[in-house]
C-alpha cells in the first residue's frame, strides 16, 4: 500500500498538480456528484463551508471580517453553481491591487 501510495504522489507531483488544479478538481467533482444525486444540497454546502473556513484563515488584516466572508462565499456559490467562471480574476478585496502605471 505504502509504494501505491508513493507511485500516486510521484505522479502528482511529475504532472506538476498544484493547490489550484486541485481546487478545481475538487469544485468539478462536486458539481458532477451533485448532478447524477450523489450529494445533496446540504453536502455541497458543507464542503463550501469547509472551503471558506480554511481560506478565511488568510484573511488580510487590512479587509473587514464580514465582507470578506462574503465575498468568498458569493464566489464559493458561483463556482459550484457553474455561474462563476473558474479562474476568473478576484474582486481587488480577495486579490492582489494592482497600480494603474
Amino acid at each position: 500500500m505504502d509504494n501505491e501510495r508513493r507511485k500516486l504522489r510521484e505522479t502528482v507531483d511529475l504532472l506538476g498538480f498544484r493547490a489550484q488544479a486541485t481546487a478545481v478538481g475538487l469544485v468539478q467533482l462536486a458539481v458532477e456528484l451533485k448532478a447524477v444525486g450523489v450529494l445533496d444540497a446540504a453536502a455541497v454546502g458543507r464542503i463550501k463551508d469547509a472551503i471558506c473556513g480554511d481560506l478565511m484563515l488568510s484573511r488580510p488584516s487590512c479587509v473587514e471580517r464580514a465582507e470578506y466572508e462574503r465575498t468568498l462565499r458569493r464566489r464559493l456559490d458561483g463556482l459550484f453553481d457553474g455561474g462563476e467562471r473558474m479562474g476568473a480574476v478576484p474582486p481587488p478585496q480577495l486579490g492582489h491591487t494592482q497600480d494603474a502605471a
